[in-house]
Parts: C-alpha cells; structure tokens; sequence
C-alpha cells in the first residue's frame, strides 16, 4: 500500500461508494465546440434578471429624465452614447460571463480503466472527486452549484450565475469594471442634473402665491405638467423627477463600492496568481507560479491592446491537458494517512492509490 500526503477527507468522502473508481460512469461523448453552457439555477438566474433590470432603469433614467430633455444638444449625445456604449459592454461582459463554461473538468472519467490507462508509478497520485466522479487537475476545485469541478475556480458569482474560473475570469473582471464605470457615470451626471434644476426650472414649483405673482406666474401655469418643450429637466413632475433620481444615486453608489471591490479583489488574484478559494485555504502545494504580467496575459488574451477590454474577444486559450498532467508526484511520505482500495488484494506493495480530494 502506498503511502499519500495528508489531506483533508469531508465525512461525505469517507463512504465507500465514494471511494470506488469502478462506480463512475464514463463520461458521455463530449458536445460540439462552442456549445453554450448554462447553469439551471433558480437563485442565479433571479440574480442575473435583477442585475438586468438595474441595468436597465439606469439606462431608463438617463436617457428620459436627465438627457434626452435637456436642450444642451452637445451635452446630451456625448453623454448618451458613453453611458450606452458602457452599458452594452456591461451586458454583453454579464452574458460571456454567464455563458462561458469557465472551465468544467470532464465529468465522470475517473472510472477503473482510464486510471489504469495513466500507469502510475510508485509515489505518483491522482485526485478524484467524489462528488462528480472526475480526476481533478492541479488547481482545480468542485462547485455545489455548478456541480463540476472547474479549473481555477475563484467562486461562484450568482450575479452572473456561474463560476469565476480559468476561461471567463475576463469577462467577469469586465462586467465588474464597466458596471463601476457606469454608476460613477450616472452618479456625476445626477450631480449635475440636481444643480441645475434647483438653480432654476424647480424653482418656480415651489413658489406661494405671493413670489408667482412678483414674477407673473400663474397658478393654471404652475399647475400644468412640465413637458419637454417647457423645461430641460424631465418631462416628469419634479416629485417624480427627484425620486427616480435618488433612487439611481442610491443604486449607482451602492454598485460602484460593491464592483470597484470585486474588480481590485480580481485583478490582484489575477496579479498574484493566486484564486480567491486559493487565498483562503493557503493549500502549501508545490506549483509554479507564473509572473504578474504573464498571468495577466494569459487572463485577457495577449500583449496589452484594445482586446482587453473587448468582451467578445477571448482570452488565451489555455493548452489543453494531456492525461499525464492529471498525476501529482508526492513529495513527502512523512506525517501522512493511507486509504484502502476495494482491489487492494489484486495490488502488489508499490501499487499507486487514487486519493480522495
């Protein structure tokens, strides 16, 4: 019986059908490239149409209380098409994100004959998932979720109801960059929006009787709706104009904490090679670890250029891992547990485990 480094067995891995490489399935016939993957799960798609909608009424907001009445004709177009043009970016990075398999190992392989098909030397081991039957690679961690083990998994976002993994990292650090943009957009122009209409147009709603009738106003003409040929701030009501406008103030700033911390939190996993599940867990494994630039690289397609920031460009495709880099050589026979396999008898004294992870 071989001996295997220490780990971490949960209660779940310890029962025997768990343990058993011949109780796997084979996986079935991979699909086609490119298939679209989704994940069917009530709470993340909730997510995913709330961060939608957000979107959305930000959008409504803008453009019919704050741009579209405006009579700066200048003012409105360059605004509007860079809050637009960011929040299509946003939408179309939520949706790569979303429907970008992110890096699901292949479920299912860690059947009896393809772990005899790596032939396994003495003090080298592989790592079966329990929960999805799979051999997991270096780095790459099991989503209850998703229910896959996914390569370079960071976590598992609901707002775009899938993992953060090796593939869609990029487009999760885009959505997250261009929804902070656009609530700092929105909240400046809301800014602005407030100014100039307390300085004049909200003015006049607010008069007695006394100051209408120093300035010729009339109660008929303080009473009717504002329009957008008779003021440049909405064609709301001003009670009406305040509350949508306090209301994209309180979502654009709340938005803009939340993703400019999930942005940081990402570029510095990805700067220091180092996953979110990674940094908590401080596993001591033995790995190369690739420079800064070099992982940057890797995450968003190349030497630095407009792609980056191009959702719909992808990033380098990661090479495609051969059977032999599922084996991990173990480093230290010290201080370690030994698990038993159902065949043992059938093994000599240098037969190789397959251990639980």
């Amino acid at each position: 019986m071989m001996l295997i480094p220490t780990h971490h067995f949960r209660d779940i891995e310890r029962k025997p059908e768990y343990l058993q490489p011949e109780k796997c399935v084979p996986p079935p016939y991979p699909g086609p490239v490119g298939t679209m993957w989704f994940i069917r799960d009530g709470c993340g798609i909730a997510c995913a149409i709330v961060t939608w909608f957000l979107v959305l009424y930000a959008e409504f907001v803008v453009l019919f209380v704050m741009l579209i009445p405006s009579r700066d004709y200048v003012y409105s177009i360059i605004n509007g098409i860079v809050f637009n043009l960011l929040a299509f970016l946003a939408l179309a990075s939520h949706c790569r994100a979303m429907l970008t398999d992110p890096g699901a190992v292949p479920k299912g392989n860690a059947t009896k004959e393809f772990i005899e098909s790596l032939q396994l030397k003495p003090g080298q081991v592989v790592y079966k998932c329990p929960k999805c039957c799979s051999i997991k690679p270096d780095r790459a961690h099991h989503c209850s979720v998703c229910k896959r083990c996914i390569r370079k998994m960071d976590h598992h976002c609901p707002w775009v109801n899938n993992c953060v993994g090796e593939n869609n990292q990029k487009y999760f650090v885009l959505f997250t960059m261009y929804i902070a943009l656009i609530s700092l957009h929105a909240l400046i122009m809301v800014g602005f929006h407030f100014l100039h209409c307390f300085e004049e147009d909200w003015t006049t709603y607010g008069l007695n009787r006394e100051e209408m009738a120093e300035t010729g106003i009339s109660l008929h003409e303080k009473m009717q709706p504002l329009n957008v040929s008779s003021t440049e701030c909405s064609s709301f009501s001003p009670p009406t104009t305040v509350i949508l406008l306090i209301l994209l103030c309180f979502e654009g700033l709340l938005f803009l904490i939340f993703t400019s911390v999930m942005f940081g939190t990402q570029v510095h996993s990805i700067c220091t090679d180092e996953t979110g599940i990674e940094r908590l867990k401080r596993k001591n494994q033995p790995r190369e670890h690739t420079g800064s630039w070099q992982s940057v690289k890797e995450t968003f397609g190349g030497d630095f250029s407009l792609n980056w920031f191009n959702p719909f460009s992808r990033p380098c495709q990661p090479e495609i891992p051969s059977d032999k880099d599922m084996v991990r050589q173990v480093t230290s026979l010290s201080d370690t547990e030994t698990m038993e396999d159902p065949s043992e008898e059938t093994k000599d004294e240098d037969s190789v485990e397959v251990t639980d992870e």
